[in-house]
């Protein structure tokens, strides 16, 4: 598989570009707006096709590149379909999967920090988002945050694989770029394995934690693929013709749609 991990330092954000190097085709996870031309740049270096732009959530702290991808690469976004996002292209639910040549990801929602919070598992490795940071974990005090679901989400469907599972999150501060399920059950402060379910719910609510600087920008913007409010919909997504063949698998969804059934 093609893979390569992308940093943006303004905001201490990663991003990651996923291919199959027989088909070209690929994924990009949580593209961040100020590195566009880069992201650009480097799928057509690669002579990928980008099939998706896939969102780990609704991000406070940055505006998403995924509907300036759509529109630059014809790329769909895929979103959870409880974040909100009013234009994605396909809103994912719990099991889902996201196919790219003859690799595929397993969308697990993994709620707490926000509500709409996925976390994409392949073999050997999962992209966590904000649920699960190096050592840390993502705050729960807006964006439907809830400390108690956050800390089911992780200990259940991302601290369950396997011991040896690589974990890349949505961001570090501190210049790591990976972890494991078992560095993070022995080492991580919040959510490792002698954690109970209480003492983390108590920390998070004594955490003062200042408001985001972008946030009033960012989520607004990122509640419509980055594009902002007033943004149309996506001419692929849920409802429309080329959503209902995607979803059916069927030719004939123009006929099924035209005959309102």
């Amino acid at each position: 598989m093609i893979f390569r991990q992308l940093f943006d330092p303004e905001t201490s954000s990663y991003s990651y570009l996923l291919g199959d190097e027989l088909t070209r085709e690929a994924v990009l996870i949580d593209a961040v707006s100020g590195q566009l031309e880069r992201d650009l740049s480097l799928v057509r270096e690669l002579e990928l096709r980008l099939e998706f732009a896939l969102e780990t959530h609704v991000h406070a702290d940055h505006v998403t590149a995924s509907g300036r991808l759509r529109d630059e690469l014809r790329a769909r976004v895929a979103v959870s379909r409880h974040s909100g996002v009013r234009n994605a292209d396909r809103l994912l639910d719990d099991g889902d999967w996201i196919a790219f040549g003859a690799h595929r990801l397993e969308a697990r929602a993994t709620p707490g920090h926000t509500a709409g919070c996925m976390t994409f598992v392949a073999d050997g490795v999962a992209f966590t988002g904000d649920a699960l940071l190096i050592r840390g974990c993502g705050r729960t005090d807006f964006q439907g945050g809830d400390a108690r679901v956050l800390y089911r989400s992780v200990r259940s469907r991302i601290l369950s694989l396997p011991a040896t599972t690589r974990l890349f999150p949505a961001h570090d501060y501190k210049g790591r770029t990976v972890t494991t399920v078992a560095e993070e059950l022995r080492f991580n402060p919040r959510l490792g394995a002698e954690k109970s379910e209480a003492s983390f719910v108590e920390l998070m609510r004594g955490l003062k934690l200042a408001y985001p600087k972008r946030m009033d920008e960012a989520v607004p913007a990122n509640l419509y693929s980055g594009l902002g409010p007033g943004a149309p919909p996506s001419p692929h997504g849920p409802g429309s013709v080329a959503g209902v063949m995607e979803e059916l698998g069927r030719q004939d969804a123009e006929n099924i749609l035209g005959a309102g059934i």
